[in-house]
């Protein structure tokens, strides 16, 4: 989502609560759009990041430095020439626009006192840096806007600052319920939409999770509201903006799981997790970020919510995941559009071949058709269309169809010909069919290990993966491919060590390679997933119950089954595991093995640093 009014508050009164009273150090523009301000204060060194791009407008303290271009832009130069060293007195946001002045004092000069204000407007596409004089006359702009661009508000040098006003709207912290009520309930339109056209600040979010509190439809049309539900929304709206004059602020990130994300068809009763997840777990790609807000998000209850500290925190950490899971999704696009395309071309040649399968299921009519009639056969009338007669297999009498212009002997040889053609079908399509099955279980498994990379590492060994299968063309360069990407290490709460395959090559690597007999394998049972061995001791004692239902939630999460409530796991000592000769990367066999039914909740558990 974007930033809305309520997000600028909360920015507002942190920059306000660290910010007042400190100086400047240093100005820097490491972007065309982008200032980067290092500030000093009594109680430490901060790094300000303002961004006035169109596409993500963002600020927010961060302690992660940019580097600058060898020669800094005029906006910049301006800006060191009269505010470097200032004093920041004041950090202010007019009403809930998104909007936030930094009033600066600084010695010009001639060594007088002067103040200035720099803007940032944080709306989308109109997003920009103004720098103003105390009089409230541009002094310059990181974006010039003219009367050709806008004919609401020029942003150039010379000219008076304002607020462009494009769409009449309220102040939500200073309304009363009749004026509430006079602009919401007015508009034929759906509620929620009523609510963020009418008021500043206010986002279709916190639009959407106003009429969820106040347990009322936003799809239903404003107007359509009696006098009951219109008093009770204003109350909870009242609450809400009492909440946000207070500056109770709860900033936070709903999460789900990526396999929700990439996969539409999962299961939608998946069980939410405890607020309380470890930083780790977050930032280990298992999570995608949905929202963010600076009020709790009470609709989405069955989601994970990870509360921070400050809003600068969650701003910051929202974007860097959500960049890393949108890199990650455009780099697999291609792999993704290969391994979809194979896919869909297999499951319509397995179709097929089923039908052609089922076709053949006739084959012993046609033989005990041939075997009757050379028993039976001398009693047949020539000419005959048909006899009755005793099927000895179950003791029933049975019509044989004739063909008139064929002898008895000749219909035999023509029902055995049909039997040994439909016979050779079968035999044929059974392996085929065995074999397609094959190639769509590991098409599947391919498209489960793209959906659980975390990096563009992890993608390399699944191109490498669809290369060597034939899928994508093999272009040598005389470079051999290098492979980084190693297998997730997990600690289980006993101190054992969990290894977890990202890719087929990988699961190979651990069950055949890495793993001692000694070990313990797990996998989901029936679906694409990956390989967990469980590590043992080597001191002979088996490992406690708890470190095999850590490594079987493991094999829950990282498998296409991944957010049902209960997956069943099959786990084996890995002596007893065998890959068959010829069988796809990650294709194992198992004749004995024990079962366990478990969650996917691998919160508790940590990776190791390695």
């Amino acid at each position: 989502m974007a930033l809305d009014g309520i997000v600028i508050a909360n920015i507002t009164a942190e920059l306000s609560d660290k910010l007042t009273g400190a100086r400047i150090s240093k100005i820097a523009q490491p972007e065309a759009d982008e200032l980067l301000l290092t500030i000093k204060s009594a109680s430490g060194q901060y790094r300000l990041l303002l961004s006035a791009s169109a596409s993500l407008p963002l600020i927010y303290l961060t302690k992660t430095n940019k580097s600058s271009p060898m020669t800094a832009p005029n906006f910049c130069m301006l800006l060191r020439k009269h505010i470097a060293n200032g004093k920041i007195l004041r950090v202010w946001q007019p009403g809930l626009e998104r909007i936030i002045h930094f009033e600066i004092e600084h010695y010009n000069e001639m060594g007088d006192l002067c103040r200035k204000d720099l803007i940032i407007e944080l709306m989308g596409k109109h997003s920009n840096l103004i720098f103003c004089d105390d009089s409230g006359m541009i002094i310059d702009s990181i974006k010039h806007v003219g009367s050709m661009t806008s004919s609401v508000r020029e942003v150039l040098p010379g000219r008076p600052y304002f607020i462009a006003v494009t769409q009449p709207k309220c102040d939500p912290l200073a309304t009363s319920a009749e004026e509430f009520r006079a602009t919401v309930f007015s508009k034929p339109v759906p509620l929620a939409k009523a609510i963020y056209t009418s008021y500043t600040g206010i986002s279709p979010l916190i639009a959407e999770e106003l009429c969820f509190r106040a347990d009322v439809e936003s799809a239903q049309s404003a107007n359509s509201f009696d006098e009951l539900a219109q008093i009770h929304l204003y109350h909870m709206f009242e609450l809400m903006m009492e909440d946000v004059r207070e500056k109770n602020f709860s900033p936070s990130i709903i999460y789900e799981s990526i396999r929700q994300t990439c996969d539409a068809s999962q299961n939608s009763d998946a069980p939410s997790r405890s607020p309380q997840v470890k930083d780790e777990f977050l930032t280990n790609g298992d999570l995608s970020p949905v929202e963010f807000s600076s009020l709790p998000l009470t609709m989405y209850r069955e989601n994970t919510s990870h509360p921070f500290d400050s809003p600068s925190e969650m701003l910051e950490q929202y974007y860097a995941l959500k960049n890393t899971v949108t890199r990650i999704r455009q780099k697999s696009s291609d792999l993704r559009r290969i391994a979809a395309t194979a896919l869909e071309r297999c499951r319509k040649k397995y179709d097929l071949q089923l039908k052609q399968l089922a076709d053949t299921e006739k084959r012993e009519k046609y033989r005990i058709y041939g075997e009757l009639i050379h028993t039976y056969g001398y009693d047949v009338e020539p000419g005959a269309k048909s006899f009755e007669a005793l099927n000895y297999y179950t003791n029933e009498m049975i019509t044989v169809p004739l063909d008139a212009t064929l002898t008895a002997q000749e219909n035999a040889q023509k029902y055995f010909d049909k039997y040994g053609k439909l016979k050779r079908t079968y035999e044929a399509l059974s392996e085929l069919t065995k074999e397609t099955k094959a190639e769509i279980d590991h098409l599947e498994s391919v498209c489960t290990f793209m959906d659980m990379a975390l990096s563009e590492e992890d993608l390399v060994q699944v191109k490498e993966e669809l290369t060597d299968a034939g899928y994508i063309r093999r272009h040598y360069t005389g470079k051999k491919v290098k492979i980084t990407s190693r297998p997730f290490h997990y600690i289980s709460s006993d101190g054992y060590d969990l290894y977890v395959g990202k890719n087929n090559y990988q699961n190979d690597e651990l069950t055949f390679r890495f793993a001692s007999g000694g070990d313990w394998w797990f996998h989901a049972k029936g679906v694409p997933g990956s390989h967990v061995i469980l590590k043992a001791n080597g001191n002979g004692q088996m490992p406690p119950d708890t470190a095999f239902e850590d490594a079987a939630r493991l094999a829950a999460w990282y498998s296409q089954s991944r957010g049902a409530q209960k997956v069943e796991i099959d786990y084996v000592e890995k002596k007893h595991v065998k890959k068959p000769n010829g069988a796809k990367p990650g294709f194992v066999v198992y004749y004995t093995n024990y079962s366990m039914v478990i969650d996917c909740d691998i919160s508790r558990l940590r990776l190791a640093s390695d």
